[in-house]
């Protein structure tokens, strides 16, 4: 069976899947829409979280990174695993038992204000729309090479599959839908893994693999840094990021995810408290088994592609390297004119371009694998992408009908109409999604970075203050939020788009990259929201009782 029809296929069988959970779990009012009907298993909840935690960054685009990157990778591992155990134990009770099941609402409630539910519908929208984008990114990359069409076009096609099952099934087709593309996207992640682990190590788990000695006799990591020397690159397994910007930028992703809208809603989904616990438990394990797997896979991919590449005759390479070149992804200038390909740290030298987010995708193809692993490995990297889009469309969906034209444009809407004013939204945010997709400003996981770093600086100090601290008011949380966002925002087009005359990293402020700002902002947020609180009126009585009410232990099933 060939590549392309294996592609299509299987592709075409998770798709099919996809869409029959949509009909047959269509939402039927508000509540099903918003929330899946609040009954859904802590388990089955637990898969469908750790896909929608599980982006296109994650799946694609991390070990793409850390591959490139070696050590300084480490950052997004670090920081996305920490950020989960921080919002299952920090948040996600509280807010659980709050009861309202977007970040607004709880925002706009908490802080006795609409103007406060406004200026928190306005973050959370454009956090979605900066996270949003890499997955648009991703399902572009998976699509240029696999199906063989132009990135754009591939976007274009995963904007119509998300809007379809997102806008008929809600939150209750999205979770069960999100079970599924679990159960794929993980299987699909494993088996090259353990492949290529078996092949170049002679042991079969990818965890132990990268750690063990090759077929050569040589420690696999100890090899990969003797090729990186060898060509000039920095050693795969020491840093040259500071580490005041490792730290910050490790504290940005962490704390970013405890902001994250789409994910602090799935702990509404179930039936009570106690089951929003358990399901963050399952999910920490759903996202281990992919999470410890990533550095293997990247050193994987690193070591392969460099003995299939470099000082190799461009005319004697591989078919899946012509293919990924009439992507766009990759690309061979030959410098000297010898058809030989040099690969090399020396930008001067070097000849071969190579987009980090093509990494796990290629990886199979690099390894020979058998096509049906290629194929499942495309299925999964869709599967991944288009997860978590459907759940940020759905925060933004949400954000705009439910947070803003129910609770203050329109209060008297009938559920029928804020139903289809939520359909039309999600509708509106996939074209806009599609154009930040199509023109994105960095790869996959970087581009996620920001989002998580946006989050960091307007949502996180608002989440926190206003379950941990009585005294919290309206004042301290819309000036936090606003400054917060306002500052990560102008830090971020700055040196991510040369606005405001941005310069390289060497104008970095302290030495702070873009995807650690978000911890300065948030720090930034911390002192506005809580020096404006204690200088005006302290909240009113009704509140101080509800924050000592939503921190009592007590189980709910409300």
């Amino acid at each position: 069976m060939s590549l392309q029809f294996s592609i299509w296929l299987i592709v075409g069988l998770t798709f099919a899947l996809y869409i029959g959970i949509a009909i047959w779990s269509r939402a039927s009012s508000t509540n099903e829409f918003y929330v899946a009907g609040k009954g859904v298993h802590p388990i089955a909840n637990g898969m469908a979280t750790a896909a929608d935690w599980m982006s296109a960054a994650s799946f694609i685009s991390m070990a793409g990174i850390i591959s490139f990157l070696g050590y300084d990778g480490s950052v997004y591992l670090m920081g996305w695993t920490g950020g989960y155990v921080l919002l299952a134990l920090l948040l996600a009770p509280y807010l659980r038992k709050f009861g309202k099941f977007t970040v607004p609402a709880f925002i706009g409630d908490r802080y006795y204000s609409n103007t406060a539910r406004t200026v928190a519908v306005f973050c959370a929208l454009i956090v979605s729309f900066t996270y949003i984008a890499g997955q648009m990114r991703g399902v572009g990359v998976v699509f240029s090479r696999y199906l063989e069409v132009d990135i754009n076009s591939g976007v274009f096609i995963g904007m119509g599959i998300v809007l379809f099952y997102a806008i008929l099934g809600g939150m209750k087709g999205i979770t069960y839908t999100q079970v599924a593309q679990y159960c794929v996207l993980i299987f699909a992640f494993m088996v090259p893994a353990i492949f290529i682990s078996i092949e170049m190590t002679n042991n079969p788990i990818p965890q132990f693999g990268f750690g063990s000695v090759g077929s050569d006799g040589v420690y696999l990591l100890d090899k990969l840094n003797g090729l990186h020397q060898e060509l000039g690159f920095s050693q795969y397994t020491s840093g040259s990021k500071s580490k005041l910007d490792i730290f910050f930028t490790t504290a940005a992703l962490m704390i970013g995810t405890a902001g994250l809208p789409h994910v602090i809603v799935r702990f509404f989904t179930v039936k009570k408290v106690s089951d929003a616990r358990k399901s963050a438990g399952w999910a920490l394990l759903f996202i281990a088994i992919l999470y410890t797997t990533a550095p293997a896979i990247a050193v994987f991919a690193r070591t392969n592609l460099i003995e299939t590449v470099s000082e190799k005759n461009y005319n004697d390479m591989p078919s899946w390297f012509k293919k990924w070149e009439d992507t766009g992804l990759l690309e061979f200038n030959d410098k000297n004119n010898d058809q030989i390909i040099q690969y090399n740290g020396d930008d001067t030298i070097n000849e071969l371009t190579i987009d980090r987010d093509i990494m796990v995708l290629a990886n199979p193809e690099i390894a020979q694998l058998p096509n049906w692993v290629i194929a499942l490995l495309a299925a999964g990297a869709l599967a991944a992408a288009l997860s978590t889009a459907a759940g940020l469309l759905l925060v933004i969906s949400s954000s705009v009908s439910h947070d803003l034209i129910k609770r203050i444009v329109k209060p008297d809407i009938t559920e029928k109409g804020e139903l289809i004013a939520a359909r039309l939204s999600a509708f509106f945010a996939v074209l806009l999604a599609g154009y930040f997709g199509i023109n994105p400003p960095d790869f996959v996981a970087a581009t996620v970075a920001l989002a998580f770093g946006l989050a960091a600086a307007s949502f996180f100090p608002a989440i926190v203050l206003g379950i941990f601290y009585k005294r919290m008011n309206k004042e301290g949380a819309i000036s936090g939020m606003i400054i917060g966002i306002l500052l990560m925002l102008f830090y971020m087009t700055k040196f991510k788009f040369g606005w405001f005359g941005g310069g390289d990293s060497s104008d970095w402020w302290f030495g702070i990259s873009p995807e650690g700002f978000g911890t300065v902002a948030m720090i930034v947020n911390f002192i506005v929201s809580i020096t404006i609180s204690n200088l005006t009126k302290e909240p009113p009585k009704e509140i101080i009782d509800l924050v000592e009410n939503i921190r009592l232990p007590n189980d709910t099933d409300d």
